[in-house]
């Protein structure tokens, strides 16, 4: 039987320069394929380092299939760790978060372990006098994950012993994340606030498009905003008076096709992006002069212009991350299955800055993306039907084909409109190239590749 494992030219012809396969969407085994070839050799986000303050605190988590842990040291350092006790196997914590005070002790046997993974003791120790336990890996302690990157307070791991270095990965997307840690006039942010989380019945290449596609909210939203529009205009308000928070977000998803098209994007090698590089719809926020005046004395007069005039939409860290600059806000794509994803959306506290900075993130992470809400219920419902509908027979692809222009490939980082689908066919052009190392690929403006 032919399987993608054993012929990546096979893998690589699922992505045209203007379509791509439905099996990327559908297929199991090139989720399993994923988990080897994307997921373990990109830059993933793991954690923010204000979620482990304190030295001995922890937090867990599953990247690419791999358990995982954040653990603050004694010297301050966030360093990472495989979640796996070196003698069995067993998870070492199996909280989300916590302090394991001076040493992690694993629940099974007792084996003992520094924070810096060295290991410390293990009962009946004379029992090992004479063996290999010294020589083997089991008596090294724990094995750190050596590729981690805390960059502005943002942990980014690559489970790849090899591979591509931080800065190359990312490249100019990483102004994004400076955008936001420089809306605080300290330069610092904190989570805040928990997390809401969700399952989504579908593949995360789905999820991940829809954060750049802005041609669906006119349609998919428009009972959400059309709604929030009759409420407003019912109490007798202008259309330009002063709105309450949840009106100012999502009044503007009706905004209409020309203002997601003239908002501007940006792509870059890799998979990434940055949507709506001109405005967006966070851009019209009620001003608070004294942050302002915060702002110019902390960051001096031109960057605090250069921070508060550019709000993104969004930007994508690919292929595990999405930040909101304004208001302070992330989410994190953790892919489960072929047709299970984990969203996650975080909220940050900017220091020194006015609380309703923190308000506004959190509004609106439960105003958007709250499984509960009157705009993420929407979404949810397409994706799972999508997932649904695309193992229909007839039609073996889906269609990427808005604004293509044939200028656009071998191009690293390209500047265009807002609605234009380069955004998700630049993410599936990394796709390809990490899951079919090794070809070499000649895509013609016609969008077949030979």
């Amino acid at each position: 039987m032919t399987t993608y494992r054993d012929h990546p030219e096979a893998v690589a012809a699922l992505v045209e320069n203007d379509r791509v396969h439905r099996d990327l969407y559908l297929s199991d085994e090139l989720f399993a394929l994923e988990q080897e070839r994307l997921f373990a050799n990109s830059w993933l986000y793991a954690g923010h380092a204000s979620q482990v303050p304190n030295a001995g605190d922890y937090w867990a988590l599953d990247l690419a299939g791999k358990p995982v842990m954040l653990v603050r040291q004694a010297d301050s350092r966030v360093r990472v760790f495989y979640n796996r006790c070196a003698h069995k196997g067993s998870r070492l914590v199996t909280d989300e978060s916590g302090n394991a005070g001076k040493f992690f002790r694993c629940p099974y046997h007792a084996w003992t372990y520094k924070l810096d993974g060295a290991p410390l003791a293990m009962p009946l120790k004379s029992g090992y006098e004479g063996t290999r336990l010294a020589e083997c890996e089991s008596g090294q302690g724990l094995v750190e994950v050596r590729n981690t990157v805390v960059y502005r307070d943002f942990v980014f791991v690559r489970l790849a012993e090899e591979g591509v270095d931080f800065d190359s990965y990312f490249g100019d997307v990483k102004q994004a994340i400076d955008n936001m840690v420089d809306r605080s006039p300290e330069g610092r942010l904190t989570v805040g606030g928990g997390v809401l989380r969700s399952i989504v019945h579908c593949n995360w290449k789905m999820y991940l498009e829809n954060i750049n596609d802005t041609v669906h909210p006119m349609s998919t939203h428009e009972s959400a905003t059309q709604a929030a529009k009759s409420v407003w205009q019912a109490q007798g308000r202008d259309a330009d008076a002063p709105k309450p928070m949840a009106m100012e977000q999502i009044l503007p998803f009706g905004a209409g096709y020309d203002f997601f098209d003239r908002m501007g994007a940006r792509v870059f090698a890799n998979g990434h992006s940055i949507l709506g590089i001109h405005f967006s719809i966070h851009s019209n926020y009620a001003q608070l002069p004294a942050y302002e005046a915060a702002m110019r004395k902390a960051h001096g007069e031109a960057r605090a212009a250069d921070i508060l005039e550019r709000s993104p939409q969004n930007a994508v860290f690919y292929p595990s991350l999405s930040v909101k600059g304004s208001p302070q806000a992330i989410r994190v794509i953790r892919p489960l299955a072929a047709d299970r994803t984990l969203i996650e959306a975080w909220s940050f506290r900017a220091a020194g800055a006015p609380e309703v900075m923190f308000q506004r993130a959190m509004t609106y992470n439960r105003l958007v993306f709250s499984p509960m809400s009157v705009v993420a219920h929407d979404d949810l419902h397409l994706f799972e039907s999508m997932q649904r509908g695309l193992h229909a027979d007839g039609n073996d692809w889906v269609s990427l084909h808005r604004d293509f222009d044939p200028a656009e490939l071998g191009q690293g980082t390209v500047t265009t409109n807002g609605t234009n689908e380069l955004l998700m066919r630049n993410q599936f052009r990394a796709w390809a190239r990490f899951m079919a190392p090794g070809t070499s690929l000649s895509l013609n403006p016609r969008g077949v590749t030979t």
